[in-house]
C-alpha cells in the first residue's frame, strides 16, 4: 500500500492501525525526534505567549493580595491549564496548595476534599459518634490555617474548571475567605474556568463573592503572528533544524480554522502533518490543511469551513478581566441633555433625567421600531441548527449603518442619511463599541447591534432586543427570532454597537483632580446608594470619592480601579433607575416596577 492510499478524507485514512503507522512514521520524514503536537501537557513545549504573560502576571499579583478570589478565565484549550502549571512552579516555597480539578462536587464534599488536600485529617466520627458535618470542616480547615500563618506561611486554593461549581458552593467559598487574622485573610483562592464564570459571578445573588475578586484575567486566543510562532516553537523543541514545513498559505488557514486556540492547533497540525506525509510532500501547503480539518473538525461546507456544530468558526472573546470600565470606549449614560446638566446632588441621586433637548420623537417612517419588550419571546420563531441561523443571517444587512438606525427610535433620535455615529453626535448620543461577549453585553443589558459572521465569514449585523440565560433574541429585518448562545457565538466575535447619551459636563473619564457638575452627581448617586451624606457641591474628586467608585464597580463586576468612565457612568445610571432602553426582561426592578404602574 502506497502512503498516499489512505489519504482521501474517508475510512481508509482514518482506520485505527494505518493511521498509527504513519504517524510512527511522520517525525523522521520530517526531520523530527518527536511528535510535536500531542495535545498531552509537555512542559518541554511550553509556549508564553504575551497574554499568557499577562495572565500568569495577574495570579502572581492576585496570591501576594492577601486573600479574597483570583479569576483566569480563558476558552477551551486556549492554555489556561498552562499558565496553571506555570505559576505553580513560581508559588513560592513558603506557600501550601491546594488544587481541585473535578469540582462538581457538593458545598460538604468541597470542604473534605480542600482538607484532604491540605493534608488535614479527621476522624471517621465525632464525639458525639456522627459523621464531620461542614462545621466540623470549616473549623478544622481555620484550626489549619491559624496555625501555618503563625510560622509564616500561607495557604492557596486552586479550582479549575470553576464554571461547574454550583452557586450554594461558590458561597461556601466566599465563607471561607471569612477566615481571617485582625491583619489579613487565611486563604486565597484561585478559580479558574471557562468564560461562562464570568457571567456566573455577575448575577446578583454573587454579589459579595464578585466583590472579593481582586484579580481578574481573561486568555484571548492567539494572533495570527503568535499562532505562526507556537507552531515553529513546537517543531524546533521536537528537533526541527531546517524550514518549516508548514507554507505561509497553510499557517494563515490553521490560524483561520482554529482561531489561534493552542489545543486546535495541536490537533490539526498533527493531522496536516501526516497528510503531508502520506502523501509524500515536504511541506504543508492549504489544500492540505483542509482536508486534515475535515477528519479533525469534522464536515466542510462548501467553503471549506469546518462543521460549524461541533467547530466554531470564531470563539468569542471578553473583555480582560473586568477592564470593561472603557480606559479608551466611550460610553455614558442618561444624566440629562448636555445643554441642561444637573446642578444639584440632590436631583442626581433621585436619578432624575431631563428628557433630549433637541429632538422628541422619531416619524414611525423613518425605521422601523424594535418588537415591544413584553411581546419579543412570545412572538420570535426559534433558530434550531446553525444552518438555520445561517439562512436567518443570509437575511441581514451587510450595512452596520442599517442596524444602528434600527436602534434609533430606541434613543429617540432621528437618523436619515449619513453616518449613524455622527448625526447620533448631534444630538447629544455616542455611540458605544465593544469587544466583550456576552458577559459585557448582559452587563450593560440594552439593545445593541451585533457584528456577526455569515456562512461565507462576511461580517452581518443584526440587532440584539433580548437576552436569556441560555439564548438572545436577534431581530433581523422586522422578525424577532430566538438563537441559543451556543449557536450565536460560533459566528460572532464578541463585537457589538450601541447608543449612550452624553451625560452634561463629560468629556474624559472622571478622575483624581476632575471637578464639576458631574463630579457633584456621581458623588451624589453613590453616597446614597452607600448610605452616607454626599460630598458639598463643587467638590473635586477626591480619594474618598475614587474608594466609593472603586466599591461600586466592584459590586458591578467592573474593574476597581476607581475611575467614573463611561461603563461605571452606565452603571450607576442603572443602579439608580434611569428610564433608558434595555434588553427584553432585563431592566432594572425598581424601572420594570416604574413601567408596570404606568
Amino acid at each position: 500500500m502506497s502512503r498516499a492510499a489512505g489519504w482521501r478524507g474517508g475510512p481508509g485514512f482514518t482506520a485505527a492501525k494505518y493511521a498509527c503507522g504513519l504517524m510512527a512514521m511522520y517525525a523522521p520524514f520530517f526531520g523530527l525526534k518527536q511528535k510535536p503536537f500531542s495535545i498531552a501537557p509537555d512542559p518541554r513545549y511550553l509556549f508564553m505567549s504575551e497574554r499568557h504573560r499577562e495572565a500568569l502576571a495577574h495570579l502572581l499579583y492576585g496570591v501576594q493580595g492577601g486573600g479574597g478570589f483570583v479569576l483566569l478565565t480563558g476558552e477551551i484549550g486556549a492554555g489556561k491549564t498552562t499558565v496553571c502549571r506555570c505559576f505553580l512552579e513560581q508559588i513560592p516555597a513558603r506557600c501550601n496548595v491546594a488544587y481541585i480539578f473535578n469540582p462538581k462536587l457538593s458545598a460538604l464534599e468541597l470542604l473534605i476534599t480542600v482538607c484532604h488536600e491540605f493534608g488535614i485529617r479527621f476522624p471517621a466520627l465525632t464525639a458525639a459518634g456522627t459523621a464531620p458535618g461542614v462545621k466540623d470542616y470549616v473549623d478544622g480547615l481555620n484550626e489549619y490555617l491559624l496555625r501555618t500563618h503563625a510560622v509564616g506561611q500561607n495557604n492557596v486554593l486552586i479550582i479549575d474548571e470553576a464554571q461547574n461549581l454550583s452557586s450554594d458552593v461558590l458561597e461556601q467559598l466566599r465563607l471561607l475567605t471569612n477566615l481571617e487574622t485582625s491583619e489579613r485573610k487565611l486563604l486565597q483562592i484561585v478559580l479558574i474556568g471557562q468564560p461562562e464564570l464570568r457571567t456566573m459571578l455577575a448575577r446578583p445573588e454573587l454579589e459579595q463573592l464578585a466583590q472579593r475578586v481582586i484579580a481578574r484575567y481573561h486568555l484571548d486566543a492567539l494572533s495570527q503572528k503568535e499562532t505562526a510562532q507556537y507552531i515553529a516553537h513546537r517543531l524546533a523543541v521536537a528537533g526541527l533544524k531546517g524550514a518549516l514545513p508548514f507554507d505561509g498559505g497553510a499557517l494563515a488557514r490553521i490560524h483561520q480554522l482554529t482561531r489561534g486556540i493552542p489545543r486546535r492547533i495541536n490537533l490539526l497540525c498533527d493531522r496536516s502533518l501526516l497528510g503531508a506525509y502520506a502523501t509524500g510532500k515536504s511541506r504543508v501547503d492549504r489544500g492540505i490543511v483542509d482536508k486534515a480539518a475535515r477528519e479533525v473538525f469534522g464536515p466542510h461546507d462548501s467553503h471549506g469551513e469546518p462543521a460549524r456544530a461541533s467547530a466554531p468558526r470564531w470563539w468569542p472573546l471578553a473583555a480582560v478581566g473586568g477592564v470593561l470600565v472603557g480606559a479608551a470606549a466611550m460610553a455614558a449614560v442618561q444624566w440629562g441633555g448636555r445643554g441642561k446638566p444637573a446642578t444639584a446632588p440632590a436631583a442626581a441621586a433621585a436619578g432624575i433625567v431631563s428628557a433630549p433637548h433637541a429632538r422628541a420623537a422619531v416619524p414611525a417612517t423613518i425605521v422601523p421600531a424594535l418588537p415591544a419588550a413584553a411581546s419579543t419571546a412570545a412572538a420570535a420563531s426559534r433558530v434550531r441548527s446553525i444552518d438555520e441561523l445561517d439562512a436567518l443571517l443570509a437575511r441581514a444587512s451587510h450595512d452596520e449603518h442599517d442596524a444602528l438606525r434600527t436602534l434609533a427610535p430606541e434613543w429617540r433620535l432621528l437618523l436619515l442619511e449619513g453616518d449613524p455615529c455622527a448625526l447620533a453626535a448631534e444630538q447629544d448620543v455616542r455611540c458605544f463599541r465593544a469587544h466583550g461577549g456576552v458577559a459585557l453585553l448582559r452587563l450593560l443589558a440594552r439593545p445593541s447591534v451585533l457584528a456577526l459572521r455569515d456562512a461565507q465569514d462576511r461580517p452581518v449585523y443584526a440587532v440584539v432586543s433580548g437576552l436569556g440565560h441560555d439564548e438572545a433574541t436577534l431581530v433581523v429585518g422586522k422578525a424577532p427570532v430566538q438563537v441559543p448562545l451556543s449557536l450565536l457565538t460560533t459566528l460572532w466575535r464578541g463585537d457589538f454597537t450601541t447608543f449612550w447619551r452624553v451625560p452634561g459636563g463629560y468629556s474624559v473619564p472622571l478622575a483624581m483632580g476632575s471637578h464639576g457638575a458631574l463630579v457633584d452627581a456621581v458623588g451624589a448617586q453613590l453616597a446614597a446608594r452607600q448610605g452616607v451624606a454626599p460630598p458639598p457641591p463643587d467638590h473635586p474628586f477626591d480619594a474618598t470619592l475614587r474608594a466609593r467608585v472603586a466599591a461600586f464597580q466592584q459590586a458591578e463586576g467592573l474593574t476597581p480601579d476607581g475611575v467614573a468612565g463611561p461603563t461605571t457612568l452606565m452603571q450607576i445610571n442603572r443602579a439608580s433607575g434611569v428610564s433608558e432602553p434595555w434588553l427584553a426582561g432585563m431592566a432594572p426592578a425598581n424601572v420594570a416596577a416604574a413601567a408596570q404602574k404606568r
